[in-house]
Parts: C-alpha cells; sequence; structure tokens
C-alpha cells in the first residue's frame, strides 16, 4: 500500500479501495489491512474522514518535531531520495551566543556549515549548525556531504539524548529565500535547535528554515488519566 502512494498509482486526494478490495489485492486479512491503514494514518500518508473513508495525503513532507532525528533519517523512512549541498564550511570564533549556549572558553573555534537539504531535487530546508572544533576536529566537508547524526553516533560514539526546539513563523532573509526559491513575502518557520549528549554536554546548535509551502511539522500529543 505504501509503494502504491510513493509511486503514485494512488494520487493525492484519491479515495483508497476498500477494505474487502484491499484484502483481496494483498491476500491479507482484515485485521492485518486495517493495521497497514492506521500505520499509513500515523505516517500521514493517509486520512481519514468520519463517515466518508480514507484518502490518500498531499505529498507534503512532515516533521514531527517531538521525534529526534537527522534530516537523512526522517527522509529515509519516508522512502525519499536526499542530497546536501554545503554552502559554507568554515572554522571559526563563536558569536558570544553561541559559545555560551556551547558553554564554551574564550578561545575555542567552532565548525559553522551551511546546508541546503533536497528531497527529490527540490530544496526544503537551509541549516546553519555550529559544532564544537575540541569535539568533533576531524569533522571534514565530505562528511557533513552525509548524516551529521551517523557521523556523530557510529563513527564518533557517542550517546545523542535530546534536543531543545523553539519553533518561530519569520519572514526569511534574501540569501535563504533565494536557497529556497521562495515567492517574495512568504513567510516560513525557523527552528533553533540545540542537543546535548547523555552526559547533558551541549554538542551542537543549529538552526533550521523549513519551506513552508513544502513542509508541515506535526505534533502526537496525549492525554494522561
Amino acid at each position: 500500500m505504501k509503494q502504491e502512494i510513493i509511486q503514485g498509482n494512488w494520487k493525492e486526494g484519491m479515495s483508497i479501495p476498500t477494505e474487502a478490495s484491499l484484502c483481496e489485492t494483498f491476500n491479507a486479512s482484515r485485521v492485518t489491512v486495517r493495521q497497514a491503514i492506521k500505520t499509513l494514518v500515523d505516517e500521514n500518508l493517509l486520512y481519514k474522514v468520519q463517515g466518508s473513508g480514507t484518502y490518500v495525503s498531499e505529498r507534503m513532507v512532515s516533521h514531527d518535531i517531538y521525534r529526534l532525528k537527522g534530516f537523512t533519517e526522517e527522509m529515509g523512512e519516508l522512502s525519499k531520495k536526499t542530497k546536501s549541498k554545503i554552502i559554507t564550511f568554515s572554522m571559526q570564533e563563536p558569536p558570544d551566543f553561541i559559545q555560551h549556549i556551547l558553554n564554551l572558553s574564550e578561545d575555542e573555534h567552532v565548525f559553522f556549515i551551511r546546508r541546503l537539504r533536497l528531497v527529490d531535487d527540490i530544496p526544503l530546508v537551509v541549516e546553519d549548525t555550529y559544532l564544537p572544533v575540541s569535539l568533533f576536529p576531524d569533522l571534514s566537508y565530505e562528511i557533513m556531504l552525509g548524516s551529521k547524526y551517523d557521523y556523530i553516533e557510529k563513527k564518533k560514539g557517542f550517546k545523542i539524548s535530546s534536543s531543545h526546539q523553539q519553533v518561530l513563523p519569520i519572514m526569511p532573509s534574501e540569501s535563504i529565500r533565494e536557497l529556497l526559491r521562495l515567492e517574495e513575502g512568504l513567510p516560513i518557520l525557523k527552528v533553533e535547535l540545540s542537543s546535548m549528549f547523555t552526559d547533558e554536554t551541549v554538542f551542537e546548535y543549529t538552526e533550521l528554515y523549513f519551506k513552508s509551502d513544502e513542509y508541515k511539522f506535526t505534533i502526537t500529543a496525549t492525554r494522561n488519566g
């Protein structure tokens, strides 16, 4: 069913086949089909309309702010082809607020990396990241073409625990607007993010600029009691 959506056989807004038809098509029980539909609804690939049926969602990219995942990992789960274009890669003295967030001494430097993140060759996110040189002395241009979190966890062996995120609606700067190919006057969402290891060391500060007409944010709230 997921492949039908990804390959475009089930179009956006289309009502999916009945459960009976899906059972026959996939030679599956009704319980299995219902669970599959629920899973695809949870992944925002399908949505239900009470009293009407189940439909294929718009193909906007969904970002769950309650899940700490890198862009490459998140898009991989959606079977999307990703690419990173590095706009800036430099070592520099950190601005005062970065020095404070990363708890750096006055003589410590940071890597600053601006990356344009693309999905299916469509620019979706501009990412500005600051990483302490002391933690990642071997960081390179080539590494940042791939997954930052893969490098941190698998190559460096650090354990990432959590991040603090703040979401802000803003008007983009001209440079951000040009990178994301935005129409003039279109607002975007900016996420300010600081992440830490299990020992509570803050290892990154990142500002993410999301293309709002291609990207949506999802929040799953639970009620206790």
